[in-house]
């Protein structure tokens, strides 16, 4: 008996023991997730009852691991925008926040990659393989952060770098109708960039799938995705993910910006961003305004283009380059998207059909077309040849329309016309064919000098083709000088109209 005792005794002490043990280690918190039910489920929105503390474009979750994005909090509901095909979710299903305000990867793991606006990959060679993410959304820089634009962005083509020139920073819009080379002329300016250390991100936005792949086949025909990132939100991705697409874009630029480098955005095209915003606004229950667009419409383009800068040395001094690209209809560049834009951004590109009908390619309309900046972030080189070019060109143009009704035409008048039909010809380039600015310049010089004025167009093409080949061979210094951003003395304008007259004259030798 005594026996047992002692062994009940023991046994007490041992659980006693065991249990203030067990009370002593801290317990594990138990996992609280907030989740809500679907109320409404429309075509790339749900209304969603519950989610108390969620937070404005935060990540949630549905069925099927199914992502989407808070959009309108209201009182009752919250809105989300969908940004993946839900046909799954349905009334009454469970949403749950992620505690993440949208975000997406950034870095150079990203550089030669086709991702979509949340960073996942659509070129199959799995994700990327950065753990740095930026939020979408990022305040701009406040103007004591901000730098002049003063660094030339150099687009390869002739008539945008000689008459409306565009810096490092600023916003040049790009705009016109339908099939008139608006993609033509970013796909140039990336292509450009080869060798001169700037990231370039390309964002579509609503294009068709077999435009997206040209656009990035010729991108890696010509090796320019080295250096380059394809942000692709296409016409069959839902409305929020093409609503989300630049400010993704935007955000990837931001990181190389910061970073202390140059950086280079195309959207194309904002025009569908705008619709989609108006679908996911009028599904939402937005108030609409003109044309059925929310009245924020001004302020969802401004507060993403205002994103892009040149920031001061203190931060780096980096650059982000902002080419957005909108479609007119029959020319109406008075249309409520573009007259916001040509607003926000520190100028604009017009390509017209008529030009383009006529082959006169790239079809920019020099006199509707400007650069704010100006000539502060253009190469001295082009001031000497392009300072009255702009002004005499958009004469020409309108002398060239007058000309048609009149029979009788005095001699400076003639002079004038030939003189404008030649620049217009040297002005003319091909598609894929970025010219350094070297090149350039010499070809202008004997344009404006009137070397043309007598030639044929395919004599012209001969001529110009000529100068560029031997520049560097024949010129090498004042070639170098030019892209040193250097002034051109008297006696290298001078080297430079005798090389001109020299390609004119020059003849094949006879095989």
């Amino acid at each position: 008996m005594k026996e047992a005792r002692i062994s009940l005794a023991s046994v007490l002490d041992e659980t006693l023991e065991a249990v203030e043990q067990v009370s002593s280690e801290p317990a594990a918190a138990p996992e609280v997730r907030e989740y809500g039910i679907v109320n409404f489920v429309g075509q790339g929105i749900a209304r969603v009852r519950g989610l108390p503390n969620v937070k404005s474009e935060e990540l949630v979750r549905f069925a099927g691991d199914r992502l989407g994005m808070t959009f309108n909090l209201d009182p009752d509901e919250v809105g989300v925008v969908l940004l993946d095909d839900c046909t799954a979710v349905e009334s009454g299903s469970e949403v749950w926040r992620t505690n993440r305000v949208l975000d997406v990867p950034v870095g150079e793991a990203l550089l030669g990659r086709v991702v979509d606006p949340l960073g996942r990959p659509l070129d199959n060679a799995g994700p990327p393989e950065t753990h740095l993410r930026s939020t979408i959304e990022c305040d701009a820089p406040s103007i004591m952060d901000r730098d002049p634009v003063t660094v030339p962005l150099q687009t390869g083509t002739k008539v945008v770098d000689a008459l409306i020139p565009v810096g490092r920073g600023q916003r040049e819009l790009i705009l016109g109708d339908r099939q008139t080379g608006k993609t033509g002329i970013a796909l140039d300016c990336i292509l450009n960039q080869k060798g001169k250390d700037v990231i370039c991100i390309y964002c579509a936005i609503g294009q068709r799938s077999s435009s997206v792949a040209k656009v990035i086949a010729d991108l890696r025909q010509r090796d320019a995705m080295e250096y380059s990132i394809v942000v692709v939100a296409g016409g069959d991705s839902t409305p929020g993910l093409q609503f989300v697409a630049p400010y993704a874009a935007m955000s990837m630029g931001e990181y190389f910006m910061r970073q202390g480098r140059d950086a280079l955005v195309v959207f194309d095209d904002l025009t569908c961003h705008a619709r989609a915003y108006r679908e996911v606004s009028l599904l939402l229950r937005r108030p609409p305004g003109r044309e059925s667009f929310p009245g924020d419409i001004f302020y969802i383009h401004s507060r993403l283009l205002e994103r892009s800068t040149h920031l001061r040395k203190g931060l780096g001094g980096g650059s982000l380059t902002a080419l957005p690209i909108v479609e007119t209809e029959e020319q109406n560049i008075a249309a409520y998207i573009p007259t916001n834009l040509i607003s926000i951004t520190d100028g604009q590109i017009y390509l017209t059909p008529d030009l383009f009908q006529k082959a006169v390619l790239p079809a920019v309309d020099v006199g509707k077309s400007v650069s704010r900046v100006g000539g502060k972030a253009q190469l001295a080189a082009y001031r000497a040849v392009a300072g009255d070019l702009r002004l005499f060109y958009s004469q020409f143009e309108e002398l060239e329309v007058f000309s048609r009704f009149g029979s009788r035409l005095d001699e400076r008048t003639r002079q004038t016309l030939a003189r404008g039909r030649a620049v217009r010809e040297a002005l003319k380039q091909p598609q894929f064919d970025p010219i350094p600015a070297a090149e350039q310049v010499a070809v202008l010089v004997a344009a404006t000098a009137g070397l043309f004025d007598n030639l044929r167009a395919e004599q012209i093409v001969d001529a110009s083709a000529r100068i560029r080949q031997t520049l560097l061979e024949q010129l090498p210094r004042i070639y170098q000088s030019i892209e040193a951003s250097q002034k051109l003395s008297d006696a290298d304008l001078e080297a430079l109209v005798k090389l001109g007259q020299d390609a004119i004259q020059w003849k094949p030798p006879n095989r």
